[in-house]
């Protein structure tokens, strides 16, 4: 019997669990690397996490067989998405390896990886060849002063350039995508000079809503731009039109240019929260499983992994923790009725 098959003869709870307010879990991000060569300010500010700053340990970090353990165990359970974040992925060593062994897990049919693209010049065609479906580079600015003055005083803007161009050689079958967040204030300004600069490319554009990740960024209401507000200024130069969801849980909103020279997207967790269409799970660098980016306490993994857990033991417990889900933080914070928390740092558990 294949695990498939075996998995058609679980009840439909058990194999493909909904959360508390029926959400299925589809999706896995895993954080590969804790540790990061920018310093952003909205992520991992300079002011905590300077030189003396005590990150992982080698050994404290999940290996790759671990890794791919939990997520062949996910894929049992419905997870069909994975993405590899940070930190800093590819700071990770032999992370083609890894890579390359997450695309042969059977269900598993989006492999994704995000980056701050500084590495990627000299990665993307391996990353591609090993089994990379698609990739995602931050790039908050095409601003040379303001993208080094955003990333900490560490990035240069041609790098990150030049890791762009060389993903578009390596043809990932599922493209290419740029993650920028808007502040107020910082970089909003620089919005339309990313549109005109990639419209066309077959680059896909995403606007993200500047969120309270993590507790390090001082974040405030009046650093958020909403998306609303973005999509308008966009449009008066350049005509959209909205496009339909591709699938269930889609963070993003869709817009194509009239003129057919591509889309763009916006992700707008503050001024829109999709709390009630989250399909998405995170496990974190050291082996915690949260099932919200703006978690406060997670599901311990490793201690599981290392004290011999068996097969069907994780399995349970991937299962029971996301049954038992109810995070709805970004609504909540809409609705005025968080409370101030400690959540877990951005750089464990990527965006």
């Amino acid at each position: 019997m294949t695990v498939f098959q075996a998995i058609a003869d679980l009840p439909t709870a058990q194999a493909h669990p909904r959360d508390q307010r029926g959400r299925a879990l589809h999706d896995l991000r895993i954080s590969v690397m804790d540790r990061c060569n920018f310093r952003c300010p909205y992520c991992m500010p300079e002011a905590t996490y300077g030189e003396h700053f005590s990150f992982l340990r080698n050994d404290e970090r999940l290996g790759f067989d671990e890794i791919e353990r939990l997520c062949r165990l996910a894929a049992e359970l419905g997870v069909s998405k994975l993405r590899l974040t940070g930190g800093e992925p590819l700071l990770r060593p032999h992370l083609v390896e890894l890579v390359a062994r997450l695309r042969r897990i059977d269900g598993i049919d989006d492999l994704a990886m995000t980056t701050n693209g500084v590495l990627l010049a000299r990665h993307a065609t391996e990353l591609r060849d090993a089994g990379l479906d698609r990739i995602t580079i931050s790039l908050d600015t095409l601003d040379p002063a303001l993208f080094h003055r955003m990333s900490g005083n560490r990035g240069a803007l041609h790098e990150v350039l030049d890791g762009i161009e060389a993903a578009q050689q390596a043809n990932f079958p599922h493209g290419i995508k740029l993650n920028t967040v808007v502040q107020r204030g910082v970089n909003e300004h620089t919005v339309t000079e990313l549109v005109e600069r990639f419209r066309g490319s077959g680059i896909v554009l995403r606007f993200i809503e500047y969120m309270d990740v993590g507790n390090r960024n001082h974040w405030s209401a009046e650093a958020v731009v909403p998306s609303r507000e973005l999509i308008e200024r966009i449009d008066a130069r350049w005509p959209l039109e909205a496009l339909p969801a591709q699938y269930a849980g889609e963070v993003a909103t869709r817009f194509r240019f009239r003129d057919g020279a591509g889309e763009i997207g916006v992700i707008s967790s503050v001024s829109a929260p999709f709390c009630g269409g989250c399909t998405r799970a995170r496990l974190s660098s050291e082996g915690t499983l949260y099932t919200c980016l703006f978690a406060t306490q997670g599901t311990d993994l490793r201690g599981l992994l290392r004290e011999g857990a068996s097969d069907d033991m994780l399995r349970e417990t991937l299962r029971n923790t996301w049954l038992h889900r109810t995070d709805r933080y970004s609504e909540e914070r809409a609705e005025q009725r968080q409370h101030a928390r400690r959540k877990i740092e951005m750089h464990y558990i990527g965006g």
